[in-house]
C-alpha cells in the first residue's frame, strides 16, 4: 500500500451521486490518496478508519476540505467586493502596488483562497496571465478545482477565474526555474509559520496553510536609499523568529543556515562585494 504523505482521504458527500464520485477518485489518483466509500458513514468515523486528518470530499460539483475543525471550500469571496470597487473606479491597493495593467504577466507566490489572483486576472485581462503558487496539494486541489468549475457567479468573475492556472509547488524552487524576465509582477502575500494563538479557534484551515507554505521571501536587496535590507538585527516588532530559509533578491540567492547567511546564487554580472 502506497504512504498516505498528506494524510488524507477522497469521498463523496452524503448525497452520492456518478459525478461526484469520479470527481472523488479522479482526485485520490492525482493526490496518491485513498478513496473511501463514503455509504452512511461519517466523516470523521471515515478518516479514523483509514488513519487520515483530513477528508477531500466532492460534492455540489467541487470540492470541500474537512479538518478536524472546520471545512475549507472555494468561493470567490472578497473578489467580489474588490472588484466592485475597481468597477466603480476606487481602486484596488494590491493592484496599485503592482502597477497592474492590461496584458501583464503576474506570477502568484501565495495562492491561498485565490482572492488575489482573481483581481489580478481581472486587471490583466485576456491579453495577461496570472499563475498561483500554491505548496499544499490538497489546499491547491480545492482552490484549483473552484477556479476552473465555480459557475455561480458573474461572467466578469468566472471569466477572471478561469484565465488563472493554478502550480502546486514551493515559490522558491518554482522561480529557480524560470528565465529571466518571464514575468511582469512577482507577488507574495507574507504568511507566517506559527500564527497567533487567536487565529487558531476561527479556522483550523488556515493551520494548515501555514504549517506548510514556502519558507522563502522575495524582496529586494536594498532600499530606495541604497542601504540594505538585510540586516543584523530586527529594528520592529518580531511577528515570526527563525521561519525563512531562503531570500531571493534581484540580485541574489541567499540560504538562512544555523551558520548564518551564505550566498548561494548570484546574478551574472554582480560580485560577491556588491552583495555584501
Amino acid at each position: 500500500m502506497n504512504e498516505n504523505k498528506l494524510h488524507a482521504i477522497a469521498t463523496t458527500g452524503r448525497k452520492w451521486n456518478r459525478p461526484s464520485e469520479k470527481l472523488a477518485r479522479d482526485m485520490a489518483e492525482k493526490l496518491h490518496i485513498p478513496y473511501a466509500e463514503r455509504g452512511r458513514t461519517n466523516i470523521p468515523e471515515l478518516c479514523q478508519a483509514y488513519d487520515a486528518k483530513f477528508a477531500l470530499v466532492a460534492k455540489n460539483g467541487l470540492l470541500t476540505l474537512v479538518t478536524p475543525e472546520a471545512e475549507l471550500f472555494f468561493h470567490p469571496n472578497m473578489a467580489h467586493l474588490r472588484m466592485k470597487n475597481l468597477r466603480f473606479g476606487d481602486g484596488d491597493r494590491m493592484a496599485e502596488a503592482m502597477d497592474l495593467k492590461p496584458g501583464m504577466d503576474v506570477l502568484d507566490c501565495t495562492l491561498g483562497f485565490g482572492a488575489d489572483a482573481i483581481v489580478a486576472s481581472a486587471v490583466v485581462g485576456d491579453s495577461g496571465s496570472v499563475t498561483g503558487l500554491e505548496s499544499q496539494p490538497l489546499i491547491e486541489a480545492v482552490v484549483g478545482y473552484g477556479l476552473a468549475n465555480y459557475d455561480n457567479d458573474t461572467e466578469q468573475i468566472i471569466a477572471a477565474m478561469r484565465r488563472v492556472k493554478t502550480v502546486c509547488t514551493e515559490a522558491y524552487e518554482y522561480l529557480k526555474a524560470q528565465p529571466d524576465n518571464s514575468v511582469d509582477v512577482v507577488y507574495f502575500d507574507p504568511m507566517f509559520r506559527h500564527p497567533f494563538d487567536e487565529t487558531r479557534d476561527r479556522h483550523e484551515a488556515w493551520w494548515l496553510a501555514c504549517d506548510v507554505i514556502a519558507e522563502s521571501v522575495a524582496m529586494e536587496l536594498c532600499a530606495k536609499d541604497g542601504s540594505k535590507k538585510i540586516v543584523n538585527e530586527c529594528s520592529l516588532p518580531l511577528t515570526a523568529v527563525q521561519c525563512v530559509d531562503h531570500i531571493v533578491t534581484e540580485q541574489c540567492v541567499i540560504d538562512v543556515t544555523d551558520a548564518g547567511l551564505v550566498l548561494s546564487e548570484i546574478r551574472q554580472g554582480i560580485t560577491p562585494e556588491q552583495i555584501q
